[in-house]
Formats: C-alpha cells, structure tokens, sequence
C-alpha cells in the first residue's frame, strides 16, 4: 500500500513533465514560427534576383560608365576559376559541400569558445547561412541570437531550394569586398583590371582574405595587411589540400599582387551624366531603376570623336587660361580684386592657377577657363561627342546643356534666317550706319542705346551676305529694325529649337539673351539638313539584363525652315568660312569640307563662341569662365579662343571617319542670277557682274540705274 501514493506521484510527476515538455516545444515552435513571418517566402528564395550593375556603351561598343548602388557584375560559376571557389571554401566553410545548410561541428565548436570568453569571440556562420544574410536584408546584421535562428532558417530553406553550386555561384556574385564591390567579377575589376576567370592564385587568395573585414584588409588602403591575409589563405588551401605544398611555396614567394590603386573612371562623363539624367525621367515610365536593374544603355556617342573633342578643347582651354593668367599676373589691381589673396598668398594663387597646385574651390570658379563642346548628327539629331566643362575638373555642372550664356554673333544666322524665310534677299541692302535704340537695364528701366561693330567703323549699304560675312552689329540690328521684328525672330528661335526665354527686343540682334550651346548646335543643324530639325538624342535603346529590348529611340524630326531658305542661309554661313571671320578654319586649320559656321563674341570678351557644319557634322565650341564678370582678356573673340578648337577637332573628325567632301544638296527653287555688283540690280552692259543666288521670285526686278546702257 505504500508503493501507490510513489507511483501515483511519479504518474502526476511524468504527466507535469510531459506537458512542461510540449509546451515548451510549442512555445519553441511558435516562437520559430513567429521570426518566420519576417523570413523571405519560398517565391523570394525561388526567384533569386540581385541588385546589378547597368551600363552605359557608346555606339562603337565601348563601355562609358556605370550605374549602381552596389557594383554587382554577376557571372556564372564556370566563369569563376577553381583557385578562388576551393579558396573560399578553404577559408569560409570547409565543411560546405557536406552539411544541410548549417555545420553542427563549427556550431559546437563556436558555442565552446563563447562560454570559455563569456562573449560573441566565435561565429559559425556556413557559406549558406552568409547567402542568407547578404540577401534577404530582414534578417539583419547584427550579432545576436535571434539573427541567427533568422540566418539558421533561412540557409535550410535555401538548401532545399538550389544545389550546392548554386549557392556558390549566388556567394561569389554578392560578397562585399570592400570599396563598393560586390561580387568577384567586379572585385576583379576593381582590385586587378582584369575578369574573374583571369584570376591568379595569389589574386583569389588576396580577395578571399578581404571578407572577413574588407576596410581593414583592404590590398589599395592597407596592402601589407592584404598580403598577410593572402599567406593565410594560401596556407589554408594547402593545409586542406586544395593546393600542393610545391604551389604553396611558389604563390607566397609572391611578395605583392599588381593591385590598381585608381578607380578606372568612366569615358565621357559629362555625357554619361547626361545619360543617367535623361534615365532618371524615364524609370517610372519603363518601370525600370536603373541602378538595380542591370540595364545596357546604348547610346550614340562615338567614342573615336570625343577622344578628339576632348583634346581639341583642352588645348583651346590651356591656351586661354595662360593668356588669362598672364593677363592678371600683371595687372596687380585686377588681380587683386578677384585672387582671393586674403586666403592665400600671391605666390601660392599663382601656383594654383598654373596648375602647380590643387585649387580651391571659390577661386577656381572665378579665374579658371573653362569649356563645352557639343557635336551632332544634323540628320537625326543623335550626340557624337559632349563635354560640359574641363576635363581636368570634371563636375556636375554640365555647361553643354545646363549653362545659359549670351551667344552673341552665334545668334546672328537666326535674325538673318527669319528676314530670308520672309522672302529678303541675300542682295537686300542695309544702312551700315549708327542708330539709337531704347532697352530694358538691368533696373528694369528704359534707356538709351547706341550699338556699334566690333571695329567701331561704318559704311554705306551693304548687303545681307556680307553683313553676315564680317559680322556686321550695325546691318543686323537694322534686319530687326527695318525687315523683321524681334518678335518674328523670338518665333523664329522658338522653332529652331532654342529652348531659353529670348527677350523680343531690338538687341535681339546681337544675341543678347542667354542660351545652351546644345540648342544652338541644333539649330545651325537644321541648316545642313535641309531645313529639318532633329531633336537632340543620346539614347538608341535600353536593354534589360537578359537582353530584351525594353525601349527603342528614333529620331524625332520637324521640318522648321523652307529648304530654299536653309539653303541660302547655309550659303550665306560658308560665305563667313570662306571669306569672313571664320576664315582661319581653312587657311591655318585645314579644314576643307564644305561648311558652314560663325564666330560669337559677348561685350568684354567675356564669352567665346564657334558653332558650324558640314553636311555630315554640325559642332559648337563655347570658352569662358563661370563668372561672366571675368574677361578672356581683350580680343579673345570667337575666331581666337573657341574656332580653333571648332576646327581641329571638324578636320580629325572627317578624316578619323573617312567622311568624303559632299557640297550642299541645291533645290531646284535656288537659282543663279547675274547681278550688278554696286547697285545688286539686274546689270547693264556697263555693269561689273557678280552672282548671287536666289530663291526663285525674289530676285531683282529693277535694271541698274548707276550704270547706263550705251
């Protein structure tokens, strides 16, 4: 009888256990269940979809730049040589090929360690449970149980999900390595300028040793502690076999790896700048973002001619920049005013502006020259070549597109275009001669103006072709006086593709209102292309990252000019290469095509301008400095300061694309009409005849009356 209340106890003991037990498991269960809820779904892990890097290709096939919020470059596993996967597994998990996702031993081993220190001293995280924290960011970071359980679940899941290899492949593709890389194609690039596959043995072990702690080992901020943690990567891969003891020997002999220091820096970064701006608009539209996506933009830039660009102009930058500094250097009151020398001494803002030294920020806004260049296809409107400012100190102010300058004479062949698409003929004469005329000051308040030409002379009645072959203030304010109003030359610019607010005044004439170089090139295009505007475009398609075309761009073309008069106009613009202010293209720069162009000067020579074209290229040259309260100094007009740049690069471009010498295509409405050359009537026999062209019904009427028939 006394064995009863013993065994009922035990019974009620075992009882109370069992359920202590289960309810622990259920609350154990639940408790997994419940991180679970913040652990990526069976959808997520199937559909294994990492951030990439897009790429930005000119239309020779060369890669501009890159657009990424973590350089991911994927490549498949067989891409990856087997020194840089047995290294990994050597160094990360060595046990990767034989456990489920988690490796029990390194756990237990891991858990030992921790209660020896009373701390976190030891992790046991497997190549898996790593995959599990790089990609699925609800796992989090930071070293605590919890993240673990999270790390544990997930790697089983994963396991299930993919093979062992894949793992591997998904590892390799987005392990940080330090200095924005993620994944070892783009580490390869980074650290040895080379792809993956190219890999050495050193360079895989010098990689692997990074992971642990990429600021610290970094090969480019610490390379002896990047080489230390190559030796022990080495050591490892031979203490687990994976290499013999012969190669060990030979790879640590090495004493460093060829590491690249610089950061390889995009081509064109003005325009790929202007690239990422243009797809910034165009995300939501696609559904795309382009710094995840891993997109192939292709554009239309020729990377053979802003190669050339870029020099052309640098030369024409260096060369204005010593003329400015020899200019200030010995103007002591001038240079004073604008050197800062508060800040710095006399001696070390020379040096600066030499070049000698880095410059500081304000005062290279004032005294540095600076420069934009932008070339198009007048046929399609597509960019060739862009730059936005010295290549020396690439910033984000792109001043092709973003800078609003007055373009002076550039602006000229947009008053002269609106008078010829009137039905004025280039034989139309004009008083070159002074004239008042009332503006708006900067006050907002009227007052008198007297313009006068660049060379402060005048003349009698001078015709239309020459008024723009020697660039003539006087007879191009008088087009707008006496032919056509500012406000049919505003309507006039507005079609041509000039996108800036252009004051309908009388000064209109001398390009007074600010505008984009871009959109001036645009318009001169139209000329060469008969009449027909293309808008500008840097985009041809947008691939995703398996090679579907998500978008095509074509041309967008308007026809905005009469041919006869693009023509004539073209004409009366090859009149100025030929004969007039841009005459040194030809006779010092030798280029020969049949172009067009003209010269553009602002008051003060603060601004240099050189726009033109040939049939196949319309480019245009600005040269200034940020402050227009800066001068180029006197006479760096545009035919000094900007056409050479405009020239050299005109006459390498042809020839590096073996473009031919194609004249103007006429229309049958232009025709040759002999023209007495004082008078520009129909000529007697007394008459010195010159021709001209006209479009058909507006030439002369009236026979000379100068010169009698005998």
């Amino acid at each position: 009888m006394a064995f009863e209340p013993s065994t009922l106890t035990l019974r009620k003991n075992l009882k109370s256990a069992i359920i202590s037990v289960l309810t622990f498991l259920v609350l154990i269960v639940g408790y997994i269940f419940y991180l679970a809820q913040d652990l990526p779904s069976l959808d997520q892990l199937e559909n294994y979809d990492p951030d990439l890097v897009t790429r930005i290709y000119s239309a020779d096939g060369e890669i501009l730049d890159e657009l990424f919020l973590e350089k991911r470059i994927f490549v498949d596993l067989d891409q990856i040589p087997n020194n840089m996967k047995n290294a990994t597994i050597a160094s990360e998990d060595r046990r990767f090929y034989n456990h489920w996702g988690i490796d029990s031993r390194s756990i237990v081993r891991a858990i030992v360690i921790n209660i020896i220190s009373l701390g976190y001293e030891q992790g046991f995280s497997s190549l898996t449970q790593q995959v599990a924290r790089t990609l699925y960011d609800t796992i989090g970071f930071k070293k605590t149980i919890i993240r673990k359980i999270k790390e544990i679940i997930t790697a089983i899941q994963i396991e299930r999900t993919y093979t062992k290899d894949e793992i591997l492949e998904m590892y390799l593709n987005n392990v940080h390595f330090g200095h924005g890389t993620y994944g070892v194609q783009a580490a390869a690039k980074r650290y040895f300028g080379k792809d993956a596959v190219q890999l050495t043995l050193g360079e895989s072990a010098m990689l692997v040793g990074i992971l642990p702690a990429p600021a610290r080992y970094s090969p480019i901020n610490h390379p002896e502690r990047a080489h230390y943690k190559r030796n022990v990567v080495l050591r490892v891969m031979r203490d687990e076999k994976f290499i013999t003891k012969d190669i060990y020997s030979e790879a640590r002999v090495i004493e460093a790896e060829n590491v690249s220091r610089d950061q390889v820096k995009g081509k064109a970064p003005y325009f790929t700048e202007y690239i990422r701006r243009t797809m910034e608009k165009e995300d939501d539209r696609l559904g795309v973002n382009i710094y995840r996506d891993g997109l192939k933009i292709y554009t239309t830039l020729d990377t053979r001619l802003q190669f050339i660009a870029e020099k052309a102009l640098m030369d024409a930058i260096k060369r204005n920049q010593d003329k400015l500094n020899q200019r200030l250097f010995n103007d002591q009151e001038e240079f004073s005013k604008l050197a800062y020398l508060s800040i710095f001494s006399e001696d070390t803002v020379k040096m600066m502006m030499k070049g000698d030294s880095a410059l500081y920020k304000d005062l290279r806004n004032k005294l540095l020259v600076q420069g934009a260049f932008v070339a198009l296809d007048p046929g399609s409107g597509a960019i060739l070549a862009m730059i936005g400012g010295r290549p020396d100190y690439h910033d984000q102010y792109n001043r092709a597109v973003q800078a609003k300058r007055q373009p002076g004479s550039v602006f000229k062949p947009i008053v002269y275009t609106t008078a010829i698409d009137n039905g004025y003929p280039v034989s139309k004469q004009l008083l070159n001669q002074p004239l008042v005329l009332r503006i708006l000051n900067a006050a907002g308040e009227w007052e008198k103006w007297m313009p006068r030409n660049y060379d402060g002379t005048t003349s009698g009645l001078t015709t239309l072709r020459e008024g723009i072959r020697r660039s003539i203030n006087l007879v191009a304010v008088r087009v707008v006086k006496e032919l056509v109003p500012a406000t049919e030359v505003k309507s006039m610019a507005k079609r041509m593709g000039i996108t800036t607010d252009i004051r309908a005044v009388d000064a209109i004439a001398l390009g007074t209102s600010e505008v984009f170089l871009i959109d001036v090139v645009n318009a001169y295009s139209a000329f060469a292309n008969k009449g027909v505007l293309s808008q500008p475009f840097g985009i041809t398609k947008v691939e995703d990252r398996y090679g579907n075309i998500i978008k095509e761009y074509e041309p967008i073309r308007e026809e905005v000019l009469r041919e006869e008069s693009a023509y004539i106009m073209t004409s009366m613009l090859q009149t100025v290469m030929d004969a007039g202010t841009g005459g040194s293209a030809r006779w010092r720069h030798n280029f020969y095509h049949p172009a067009g162009g003209k010269t553009g000067t602002t008051q003060n020579w603060t601004d240099a301008w050189f726009v033109g074209f040939s049939k196949q290229m319309a480019a245009g040259v600005w040269i200034g400095v940020d402050d227009p309260v800066v001068s180029l100094g006197t006479s760096q007009d545009g035919s000094r300061a900007a056409l050479p740049a405009w020239a050299k690069f005109m006459a390498a471009a042809h020839d590096t694309l073996r473009l031919k010498r194609q004249n103007f295509d006429r229309p049958d409405k232009v025709i040759d009409v002999g023209i007495c050359s004082i008078t520009k009537d129909l000529p007697t026999n007394l008459c010195e005849v010159e021709s001209e062209i006209f479009i058909k019904d507006t030439e002369p009427t009236k026979v000379c009356k100068v010169h009698r028939r005998n």
